[in-house]
């Protein structure tokens, strides 16, 4: 199958669609009633695909692209603590970016329109200019965070694109890098892995030992709807780079040895243009993720309060140790600013949750978050339109239930924030 997509890569949108469906309907028409394992899966990759290219199509006409709603002048006074009074005195002066009207007349920004007033104001105030824009300064190096566990389930997608959503609205400049071959974050973003994602279009095309295929890794990076959010999406192409480095590694070549440095290497090269790097590894603990924590300066590390999640999280922890203990022996020393445990799908009225939660609080004290990603039908429901809980409009689902979703999620990023505000030393 990935050699099916890998010829499949390179054509049109349309041209895909079609021959993954003629595949389909091939392979039915070949078999018949005596269809092997091997039919049976091609036959439903290619119905599946094709049948979630029409919903994303019809999601986000007219061009299959996602859009950004713009924000209420109350929102923007929120995100930018420049106050309402402010905007509309603005806005009837003719200063700074202007607005657009709905049709109740009130006045809406885009979030390209809020970072530019945040700039102005940054300009203007040069004093305060941290609190309009937050962006890291000379000596704050490149914050890179990763989000790990090796269980699925446990809401690391969820928690990058919370994350990464979060730091955009105010004003951090994001790179989202997908990790993952399931390639979940990318979706997220509007890029459907298999039909949007070419050959040597993911992080792989950054990494790979082959030198006359390996790319920049400025040329993989693709701007976002989200405007501050540049993305490096993921499919099964960055499998390749777990086949691949073991049989670098057994030939013991000079270019396998430092295979684990490869990833942040290629951050570096655009280490200037953002302030924070969001990693979402893979459920697994191969090179991608080994790769992922050496060139992290920060780990978050989710877990769903359940025995089975805390058991599976426990061999995760083990095996992460034993692998960082091969990087000290080969010369390389990890540096990291912190590492916490994040609680996700928590329902604080489950009392079973809530004994585990007690139980990882006496275990590891400061070191679990305090605010918890709560279980969350207003999340559920942004997850399912490939939207994130800052991307609803008020009125698409309860008030109530929508507005509690966001405290928690507020909540979760502030905390995360300000432990990376810490690592630049900012008070």
């Amino acid at each position: 199958m990935f050699y099916l997509w890998r010829a499949m890569a390179g054509k049109p949108v349309e041209g895909r669609q079609e021959e993954q469906m003629a595949i389909a309907n091939r392979v039915e028409s070949v078999v018949g009633s005596k269809e092997d394992a091997g039919g049976k899966i091609m036959r439903h990759a290619g119905l599946l695909s094709g049948q979630l290219q029409q919903l994303r199509t019809r999601m986000y006409p007219p061009k299959s692209e996602k859009i950004l709603r713009p924000f209420l002048t109350n929102e923007v006074s929120k995100l930018t603590s420049i106050p309402d009074s402010t905007l509309k005195l603005m806005s009837t002066e003719g200063r700074g970016p202007v607005p657009s009207r709905l049709e109740n007349n009130h006045r809406v920004y885009t979030l390209a329109q809020i970072n530019e007033l945040r700039e102005l104001f940054a300009m203007q105030k040069p004093a305060d200019a941290l609190r309009f824009l937050p962006r890291r300064r000379a000596g704050e190096h490149l914050q890179v965070v990763a989000i790990a566990n090796f269980k699925g389930g446990s809401a690391k997608t969820t928690t990058c694109v919370h994350l990464s959503h979060y730091l955009a609205l105010h004003g951090y400049r994001v790179l989202a890098l997908d990790l993952d071959p399931q390639a979940s974050l990318s979706a997220m973003f509007g890029a459907q892995p298999e039909i949007d994602v070419g050959s040597n279009e993911t992080i792989y095309a950054a990494l790979r030992y082959d030198e006359t295929e390996r790319r920049p890794i400025r040329d993989i990076i693709r701007k976002t709807y989200f405007d501050g959010i540049d993305l490096i999406p993921g499919n099964l192409e960055v499998m390749e780079y777990e086949h691949e480095t073991p049989r670098v590694l057994a030939n013991k070549s000079s270019a396998g040895a430092i295979f684990f440095e490869r990833l942040k290497l290629a951050l570096s090269e655009v280490e200037t243009d953002y302030d924070v790097v969001i990693l979402d590894t893979p459920p697994s603990l191969g090179f991608l993720t080994l790769s992922a924590i050496y060139a992290a300066t920060s780990m978050i590390i989710t877990v769903h309060p359940a025995m089975l999640d805390v058991a599976s999280m426990s061999q995760f922890l083990l095996m992460m140790g034993d692998l960082i203990s091969v990087l000290n022996e080969s010369g390389a020393q990890l540096d990291q600013d912190f590492i916490r445990y994040l609680v996700t799908r928590h329902n604080p009225n489950d009392a079973p949750q809530s004994q585990v939660v007690a139980m990882l609080r006496h275990l590891f004290g400061a070191d679990v978050f305090l605010p918890t990603a709560i279980e969350s039908t207003a999340v559920e429901a942004a997850g399912l339109a490939k939207r994130s809980i800052y991307e609803l409009e008020m009125g698409q689902i309860g008030r109530d239930t929508q507005k509690r979703a966001r405290e928690a999620v507020d909540a979760v990023n502030e905390a995360i924030v300000r432990l990376i505000n810490d690592s630049w030393g900012r008070t």
